[in-house]
């Protein structure tokens, strides 16, 4: 197949993508709704009801329907991971993607921790503790976002690892020492939900901070650049203003006549 020209290309002048390059080559620049990344997350987002659906089946104690549950969710946490590392190896960030991600990540884990507290499998006050970091570090988010964005940490990456292991293990119609390790699991998961929490304030913070001085020194350098010019524009008209013309000089005594010296005159 014969090359575009460069100006075909977008006048970049870049080398097209050869055809045998890796499957996502040819969506770099034609990242749309219907990705793999975003197909995933839709995917996700429809698990959720689906997932309430087999734990609360049967009044929510059947252990079969509880393993069909936990299939749910975990495929839910699985695709998770996929649909973000796809979207960022091969360039297919969307906005649908930047809003729908987060919100499905909060659903699955917020109908997971309601219903199996709703169960009386799971304290009130753990899903509590949970559902209002992951809200607050949210709303954080959207705080902040205008100077800068929070990045996620490896104790978060944690977090969200410990979390999705406990829920999956309460999930489970466990008995015996699986129960008891489950509940060392999630109290693990609560620390770090708690200890990552205070973390994302703290870098909120300062990060608005930053933000805010950084825009306080563009605005005072804008207002200096500002009075700069007009001091130079009133310079400038101040040179373009005629000058006055000089009075003309009296001569003092009287005119010679003739040209020819004051001798001559007085004759």
């Amino acid at each position: 197949m014969t090359e575009a020209p460069a100006s075909a290309a977008g006048g970049s002048g870049a080398t097209p993508a050869h055809r045998g390059g890796k499957l996502g080559a040819a969506a770099v620049n034609q990242a749309g709704l219907w990705n793999i990344a975003n197909i995933l997350t839709m995917v996700r987002l429809l698990l959720v009801p689906g997932f309430v659906v087999l734990l609360l089946h049967d009044g929510g104690y059947d252990p079969a329907w509880r393993s069909f549950a936990w299939a749910a969710f975990a495929i839910a946490m699985i695709t998770d991971v996929f649909d973000g590392h796809l979207a960022r190896t091969y360039n297919l960030v969307t906005d649908f993607g930047k809003i729908a991600d987060p919100i499905a990540d909060k659903a699955i884990m917020g109908a997971a921790l309601i219903s199996l507290s709703s169960l009386g499998d799971l304290p009130w006050w753990i899903t509590g503790v949970i559902l209002f970091r992951e809200l607050g570090i949210t709303l954080m988010r959207f705080w902040v976002i205008r100077h800068s964005v929070i990045p996620a940490s490896r104790g978060g990456k944690m977090k969200t690892l410990a979390q999705g292991i406990a829920v999956g293990m309460y999930v489970l119609a466990l008995t015996g020492p699986l129960a008891t390790l489950r509940f060392w699991v999630m109290m693990a998961a609560v620390v770090l939900t708690v200890v990552t929490g205070l973390d994302y304030v703290r870098q909120a913070f300062v990060l608005r901070r930053l933000g805010l001085t950084a825009e306080h020194a563009a605005a005072m350098e804008a207002v200096a650049v500002a009075a700069d010019d007009a001091a130079r524009g009133v310079c400038a008209t101040d040179d373009l203003a005629p000058r006055a013309a000089a009075p003309a000089v009296e001569p003092l005594g009287e005119p010679v006549v003739g040209g020819r010296g004051a001798a001559e005159a007085d004759r």
